[in-house]
Protein backbone atom coordinates (compact mmCIF):
# COMPACT_ATOMS: atom_id res chain seq x y z
CA UNK A 1 0.00 0.00 0.00
CA UNK A 2 2.80 2.44 0.78
CA UNK A 3 4.48 1.90 -2.64
CA UNK A 4 1.23 2.58 -4.55
CA UNK A 5 0.62 5.85 -2.67
CA UNK A 6 4.14 7.11 -3.36
CA UNK A 7 3.90 6.59 -7.16
CA UNK A 8 0.82 8.83 -7.70
CA UNK A 9 2.37 11.54 -5.48
CA UNK A 10 5.59 11.52 -7.53
CA UNK A 11 3.60 11.73 -10.77
CA UNK A 12 1.66 14.77 -9.51
CA UNK A 13 4.93 16.51 -8.53
CA UNK A 14 6.51 16.03 -11.99
CA UNK A 15 3.32 17.29 -13.64
CA UNK A 16 3.40 20.52 -11.60
CA UNK A 17 7.10 21.14 -12.38
CA UNK A 18 6.48 20.64 -16.09
CA UNK A 19 3.55 23.05 -15.97
CA UNK A 20 5.68 25.72 -14.36
CA UNK A 21 8.66 25.31 -16.73
CA UNK A 22 6.79 25.40 -20.05
CA UNK A 23 5.30 28.91 -19.61
CA UNK A 24 8.75 30.26 -18.60
CA UNK A 25 10.31 28.88 -21.78
CA UNK A 26 7.44 30.22 -23.85
CA UNK A 27 7.75 33.70 -22.33
CA UNK A 28 11.52 33.74 -22.97
CA UNK A 29 10.92 32.82 -26.61
CA UNK A 30 8.44 35.71 -26.97
CA UNK A 31 10.95 38.45 -25.83
CA UNK A 32 11.78 41.01 -28.63
CA UNK A 33 15.38 41.27 -29.97
CA UNK A 34 17.64 43.92 -28.39
CA UNK A 35 17.24 47.49 -29.76
CA UNK A 36 20.04 48.73 -32.07
CA UNK A 37 22.31 51.55 -30.88
CA UNK A 38 20.94 55.05 -31.71
CA UNK A 39 22.46 56.83 -34.73
CA UNK A 40 24.58 59.98 -34.11
CA UNK A 41 22.82 63.29 -34.56
CA UNK A 42 23.52 64.99 -37.91
CA UNK A 43 25.81 68.02 -37.86
CA UNK A 44 24.01 71.27 -38.72
CA UNK A 45 25.49 74.45 -40.21
CA UNK A 46 24.03 77.50 -41.93
CA UNK A 47 25.31 77.17 -45.48
CA UNK A 48 24.98 79.37 -48.54
CA UNK A 49 25.22 83.13 -48.95
CA UNK A 50 25.84 85.62 -46.17
CA UNK A 51 26.25 89.36 -45.63
CA UNK A 52 28.75 90.86 -43.20
CA UNK A 53 29.51 94.20 -41.54
CA UNK A 54 32.75 95.00 -39.69
CA UNK A 55 34.47 97.78 -37.81
CA UNK A 56 37.69 98.20 -35.93
CA UNK A 57 40.92 100.01 -35.15
CA UNK A 58 44.26 99.68 -36.89
CA UNK A 59 47.74 100.32 -35.50
CA UNK A 60 49.31 101.79 -38.64
CA UNK A 61 53.01 101.82 -39.45
CA UNK A 62 55.32 102.36 -42.45
CA UNK A 63 58.69 101.02 -43.51
CA UNK A 64 60.08 104.41 -44.59
CA UNK A 65 59.31 107.60 -46.48
CA UNK A 66 61.43 108.69 -49.44
CA UNK A 67 61.86 112.26 -50.71
CA UNK A 68 62.43 112.42 -54.50
CA UNK A 69 63.44 115.47 -56.50
CA UNK A 70 61.22 115.55 -59.62
CA UNK A 71 62.71 118.72 -61.11
CA UNK A 72 64.26 118.65 -64.58
CA UNK A 73 66.93 117.51 -64.37
CA UNK A 74 66.39 115.85 -60.96
CA UNK A 75 69.11 115.90 -58.31
CA UNK A 76 69.42 113.23 -55.61
CA UNK A 77 68.69 114.33 -52.07
CA UNK A 78 70.88 113.57 -49.09
CA UNK A 79 69.12 113.91 -45.77
CA UNK A 80 69.06 112.52 -42.23
CA UNK A 81 65.61 111.39 -41.05
CA UNK A 82 64.61 112.61 -37.59
CA UNK A 83 60.96 111.56 -37.55
CA UNK A 84 58.89 109.42 -39.93
CA UNK A 85 55.51 108.17 -38.73
CA UNK A 86 51.79 107.85 -39.42
CA UNK A 87 48.85 107.91 -37.02
CA UNK A 88 46.43 105.03 -36.46
CA UNK A 89 43.14 104.50 -38.31
CA UNK A 90 39.56 103.54 -37.54
CA UNK A 91 37.74 101.64 -40.27
CA UNK A 92 34.28 100.32 -41.22
CA UNK A 93 33.42 97.79 -43.90
CA UNK A 94 30.90 95.40 -45.42
CA UNK A 95 30.92 92.39 -47.70
CA UNK A 96 29.17 89.38 -49.20
CA UNK A 97 30.30 85.77 -48.86
CA UNK A 98 29.44 82.12 -49.33
CA UNK A 99 29.72 79.23 -46.84
CA UNK A 100 30.89 76.35 -49.04
CA UNK A 101 30.88 73.61 -46.38
CA UNK A 102 31.20 73.40 -42.58
CA UNK A 103 34.89 74.38 -42.63
CA UNK A 104 35.43 76.55 -45.76
CA UNK A 105 34.01 79.96 -46.68
CA UNK A 106 34.93 82.86 -48.95
CA UNK A 107 33.89 86.51 -49.16
CA UNK A 108 34.59 89.82 -50.85
CA UNK A 109 34.88 92.88 -48.61
CA UNK A 110 35.26 96.62 -48.99
CA UNK A 111 36.17 99.08 -46.25
CA UNK A 112 36.82 102.74 -45.68
CA UNK A 113 39.77 103.65 -43.45
CA UNK A 114 39.48 107.07 -41.88
CA UNK A 115 42.07 109.80 -42.24
CA UNK A 116 45.60 109.24 -40.95
CA UNK A 117 48.22 111.95 -40.39
CA UNK A 118 51.74 111.58 -41.81
CA UNK A 119 54.74 113.49 -40.39
CA UNK A 120 58.24 113.56 -41.85
CA UNK A 121 61.10 115.58 -40.32
CA UNK A 122 64.57 115.54 -41.89
CA UNK A 123 67.80 117.52 -41.92
CA UNK A 124 68.95 118.41 -45.43
CA UNK A 125 72.56 117.32 -46.07
CA UNK A 126 72.56 117.65 -49.85
CA UNK A 127 75.08 120.51 -49.61
CA UNK A 128 76.74 119.43 -46.39
CA UNK A 129 75.83 120.30 -42.81
CA UNK A 130 73.80 123.38 -43.58
CA UNK A 131 71.63 123.15 -40.46
CA UNK A 132 68.47 123.34 -42.59
CA UNK A 133 65.43 121.27 -41.57
CA UNK A 134 62.19 120.42 -43.36
CA UNK A 135 59.02 119.46 -41.50
CA UNK A 136 56.57 117.91 -43.95
CA UNK A 137 53.09 116.66 -43.07
CA UNK A 138 49.91 115.54 -44.78
CA UNK A 139 46.78 113.45 -44.42
CA UNK A 140 45.44 110.48 -46.32
CA UNK A 141 42.49 108.13 -46.14
CA UNK A 142 42.13 104.73 -47.79
CA UNK A 143 39.64 102.40 -49.44
CA UNK A 144 40.57 98.70 -49.33
CA UNK A 145 38.93 95.86 -51.28
CA UNK A 146 39.83 92.23 -50.55
CA UNK A 147 38.86 88.74 -51.71
CA UNK A 148 39.22 86.46 -48.67
CA UNK A 149 39.20 82.75 -47.85
CA UNK A 150 38.75 81.27 -44.37
CA UNK A 151 39.13 77.84 -42.76
CA UNK A 152 36.92 77.19 -39.73
CA UNK A 153 38.75 74.93 -37.27
CA UNK A 154 35.80 73.28 -35.52
CA UNK A 155 33.18 74.41 -33.01
CA UNK A 156 33.25 74.09 -29.23
CA UNK A 157 30.40 75.45 -27.08
CA UNK A 158 29.25 77.58 -30.02
CA UNK A 159 32.70 79.16 -30.57
CA UNK A 160 34.53 78.57 -33.87
CA UNK A 161 38.20 79.60 -34.29
CA UNK A 162 39.28 80.40 -37.85
CA UNK A 163 42.25 81.49 -39.95
CA UNK A 164 42.30 83.09 -43.39
CA UNK A 165 44.05 85.18 -46.02
CA UNK A 166 43.06 87.77 -48.60
CA UNK A 167 44.35 89.68 -51.62
CA UNK A 168 43.10 92.86 -53.26
CA UNK A 169 43.81 96.57 -53.75
CA UNK A 170 44.25 99.66 -51.58
CA UNK A 171 43.43 103.14 -52.85
CA UNK A 172 45.06 106.04 -50.96
CA UNK A 173 43.93 109.65 -51.25
CA UNK A 174 46.71 112.04 -50.10
CA UNK A 175 46.13 115.74 -49.47
CA UNK A 176 46.75 118.67 -47.16
CA UNK A 177 50.54 118.43 -47.61
CA UNK A 178 52.66 121.28 -46.21
CA UNK A 179 56.44 121.69 -46.00
CA UNK A 180 57.92 124.15 -43.51
CA UNK A 181 61.56 125.14 -43.16
CA UNK A 182 63.43 125.55 -39.88
CA UNK A 183 67.00 126.39 -38.82
CA UNK A 184 68.91 127.63 -41.86
CA UNK A 185 65.70 127.14 -43.89
CA UNK A 186 63.59 129.27 -41.54
CA UNK A 187 60.76 130.96 -43.44
CA UNK A 188 60.60 128.42 -46.24
CA UNK A 189 57.12 127.11 -46.96
CA UNK A 190 55.70 124.69 -49.50
CA UNK A 191 52.43 122.98 -50.36
CA UNK A 192 51.67 119.75 -52.18
CA UNK A 193 48.95 118.94 -54.67
CA UNK A 194 46.31 116.31 -53.92
CA UNK A 195 47.29 112.86 -55.19
CA UNK A 196 45.69 109.42 -55.41
CA UNK A 197 47.37 106.06 -55.77
CA UNK A 198 46.08 102.46 -56.07
CA UNK A 199 48.24 99.41 -55.50
CA UNK A 200 48.26 95.76 -54.42
CA UNK A 201 47.15 94.82 -50.88
CA UNK A 202 47.09 91.57 -48.94
CA UNK A 203 45.96 90.36 -45.51
CA UNK A 204 46.17 87.53 -42.96
CA UNK A 205 43.29 86.78 -40.57
CA UNK A 206 42.82 84.92 -37.27
CA UNK A 207 39.84 85.08 -34.97
CA UNK A 208 36.82 83.56 -33.23
CA UNK A 209 33.23 83.28 -34.35
CA UNK A 210 30.22 82.79 -32.06
CA UNK A 211 26.79 81.47 -33.09
CA UNK A 212 24.31 84.02 -31.70
CA UNK A 213 21.48 82.23 -33.56
CA UNK A 214 21.35 79.63 -36.34
CA UNK A 215 21.69 82.44 -38.89
CA UNK A 216 23.70 85.11 -37.07
CA UNK A 217 27.42 84.93 -36.25
CA UNK A 218 29.49 87.36 -34.17
CA UNK A 219 33.22 87.65 -34.95
CA UNK A 220 36.23 89.07 -33.11
CA UNK A 221 39.47 88.92 -35.08
CA UNK A 222 43.03 90.11 -35.62
CA UNK A 223 44.20 91.05 -39.11
CA UNK A 224 47.56 91.95 -40.58
CA UNK A 225 46.97 94.24 -43.56
CA UNK A 226 49.64 95.41 -46.01
CA UNK A 227 48.41 98.34 -48.13
CA UNK A 228 51.46 99.02 -50.26
CA UNK A 229 52.52 102.59 -50.96
CA UNK A 230 50.99 106.07 -50.80
CA UNK A 231 52.46 109.18 -52.41
CA UNK A 232 52.01 112.94 -52.15
CA UNK A 233 51.49 115.22 -55.08
CA UNK A 234 54.35 117.46 -56.19
CA UNK A 235 55.43 119.79 -53.36
CA UNK A 236 56.56 123.25 -54.48
CA UNK A 237 57.90 125.88 -52.10
CA UNK A 238 59.07 129.48 -51.81
CA UNK A 239 61.65 130.81 -52.08
CA UNK A 240 62.64 128.82 -55.13
CA UNK A 241 63.45 125.16 -54.31
CA UNK A 242 63.35 121.78 -56.08
CA UNK A 243 60.02 120.10 -56.72
CA UNK A 244 59.60 117.13 -54.40
CA UNK A 245 57.39 114.03 -54.18
CA UNK A 246 57.25 112.01 -50.96
CA UNK A 247 56.59 108.28 -51.24
CA UNK A 248 55.31 106.56 -48.08
CA UNK A 249 56.36 102.94 -48.55
CA UNK A 250 54.98 99.68 -47.12
CA UNK A 251 51.98 100.90 -45.18
CA UNK A 252 50.96 98.08 -42.85
CA UNK A 253 48.33 97.84 -40.15
CA UNK A 254 47.72 95.51 -37.22
CA UNK A 255 43.93 95.56 -37.00
CA UNK A 256 41.56 94.53 -34.23
CA UNK A 257 38.05 94.13 -35.64
CA UNK A 258 34.57 92.94 -34.70
CA UNK A 259 31.70 92.10 -37.01
CA UNK A 260 28.45 90.28 -37.71
CA UNK A 261 27.64 87.71 -40.40
CA UNK A 262 24.02 87.02 -41.37
CA UNK A 263 23.50 83.65 -43.08
CA UNK A 264 20.64 83.39 -45.59
CA UNK A 265 18.46 80.28 -45.91
CA UNK A 266 17.65 77.47 -43.50
CA UNK A 267 20.43 75.53 -41.79
CA UNK A 268 21.78 72.63 -43.85
CA UNK A 269 22.14 69.19 -42.29
CA UNK A 270 25.17 67.04 -43.05
CA UNK A 271 24.13 63.37 -43.30
CA UNK A 272 25.18 61.33 -40.29
CA UNK A 273 27.22 58.20 -40.81
CA UNK A 274 24.98 55.10 -40.49
CA UNK A 275 26.96 52.62 -38.45
CA UNK A 276 25.54 49.05 -38.58
CA UNK A 277 24.72 47.54 -35.15
CA UNK A 278 27.19 44.89 -33.94
CA UNK A 279 26.27 41.20 -34.61
CA UNK A 280 24.66 39.23 -31.73
CA UNK A 281 27.00 37.56 -29.31
CA UNK A 282 27.14 33.78 -29.94
CA UNK A 283 28.32 31.55 -27.15
CA UNK A 284 29.78 28.16 -27.76
CA UNK A 285 29.46 25.58 -25.05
Amino acid sequence: MRRRSRIPALARTLTLLAGVGVPCLAQAADLPPPMPAPLPEPEVFAGGWYLRVDGGYGSLDLRKSIAEDVSHPPKPYDYAVIQDKVSNQYFVGAGVGYQINPWLRVDATGEYRFRSTWNFVAEDKTFGDTGGYNVTSGKFDSIVGLANGYIDLGTWYGITPFVGAGIGVAHHSFGGVTDKGYGAYEGGYGIGRHNERTNFAWALHAGLGYAVTQNLRFEAAYRYLNMGEAATGVVTCAPDCPKTVYRVKELESHDVKVGLRYMFGAPVAVAAVDYAPPPPLVRKY
